[in-house]
């Protein structure tokens, strides 16, 4: 009897049965109903963004020398008079007379020596762009500049503007004018013995610089200084300039270089507070080197390198603010194992303490101004 239902009805149950199996399934997996009466979404775990920082430049070499980490060879790098090789490199290497006294100054690049010479023992060695940029100055009057002829290049690095400077030329290239392209390996010139206080040509060589700018309205503070000769913003003074040994190793080093980390992780020599009413330009174009909440009228803590670079900014403290009384400036802290000989003097030591310095004074003039 049943067999004999099952046959007659069968059209009917087995869809059934089909039906209720599937109805099964989807209840099962769609679990209980939320208690709002709304399905719950499931969160996804999403991947957390990171800033990816633009790669930085790339960088050769200024001449065909490339043995520039043998820093204690004079075919390498050029002493000066005294004929100490570490006299052609970067820091406070140096010592001069000041006011009847001799003192530590300080070196802002690396004096290359020459590698070729004609028969009357004047350079042969050209000179390259180290990376690709811009032409900012070209200066083809030798006696109006320490420099002699020099040309600046300028650089778009993801930290801001850069420059890298080469002086002492013999010539520079007759195409190169302001705001022209170069290329990385591009030639700018030929090395030589020019600068307004003599080379002996025995002692030819490019000085080679690559730093930050102080101040884009640098020129405007100099002419109201009257002072001549006017390089406009490619002035000595308005150009800091940075170990060019050190970031090209580090650059060696490091595939991802980036000149904002490589800025921020050198080691201040001093640390300095003082009023602003407001933010610098440096810092304008140099953001990244800027820290903490933005900038509003007051005082600035700023750190800087041995070689003047200021390396960080931030906003002062309550308690810093304070602290001041009616300074305008105030020394916070000085390593004076970074400091070394202390060639810039923008800080100096009197009765015991650490103060502002001439040469500091007229340093934080112009990067406020």
């Amino acid at each position: 009897m049943i067999a004999s239902f099952l046959r007659r009805h069968a059209w009917w149950i087995i869809p059934l049965i089909i039906f209720d199996i599937f109805l099964f399934r989807w209840l099962w997996n769609r679990g209980p109903e939320p208690e709002d009466g709304f399905v719950k979404a499931v969160p996804v775990e999403e991947e957390e963004e990171v800033a990816v920082e633009p790669p930085g430049l790339w960088y050769t070499h200024p001449t065909d020398q490339r043995d520039l980490w043998n820093t204690e060879s004079t075919e390498v790098y050029q002493p000066t008079a005294a004929g100490r090789v570490e006299s052609a490199l970067y820091g406070s290497v140096r010592t001069r007379s000041f006011s009847g006294r001799l003192l530590p100054a300080f070196h802002e690049g690396l004096d290359i020596a020459a590698m070729q010479r004609d028969r009357r023992g004047r350079p042969l060695d050209e000179i390259y762009a180290v990376t690709d940029g811009r032409v900012a100055y070209v200066n083809r009057v030798a006696g109006n500049s320490t420099y002699g002829i020099y040309i600046v290049l300028a650089h778009d690095d993801p930290v801001g503007e850069i420059y890298t400077l080469y002086s002492h030329m013999a010539r520079v290239e007759s195409g190169l004018r302001a705001g022209e392209p170069v290329q990385r390996g591009a030639v700018l010139g030929v090395m030589g013995n020019t600068a307004s206080s003599g080379i002996p040509m025995h002692r030819a060589h490019l000085h080679f610089e690559i730093g930050v700018i102080n101040n884009s309205r640098f020129d405007v503070w100099y002419r109201a200084q009257k002072l001549v000769p006017d390089h406009g913003a490619w002035h000595g003074h308005n150009l800091t300039g940075i170990d060019p040994l050190a970031v090209f190793d580090t650059r060696e080093k490091e595939i991802e270089f980036s000149m904002k980390r490589y800025l921020r992780e050198l080691p201040p020599a001093f640390t300095l507070l003082f009023r602003a009413d407001r933010l610098p330009d440096y810092f304008r174009r140099y953001p990244g080197l800027w820290q903490g909440s933005p900038f509003t009228a007051g005082a600035i803590v700023m750190s800087v390198s041995e070689g003047g670079v200021p390396l960080s900014g931030r906003m002062a403290s309550l308690e810093e603010v304070e602290a001041m009384g009616r300074d305008s400036v105030r020394v916070l802290e000085v390593d004076e194992d970074v400091l070394g000989r202390n060639g810039l003097r923008q800080v100096v030591r009197r009765g015991g303490e650490w103060t502002f310095g001439r040469n500091g004074e007229r340093w934080l003039e112009i990067l406020k101004y």
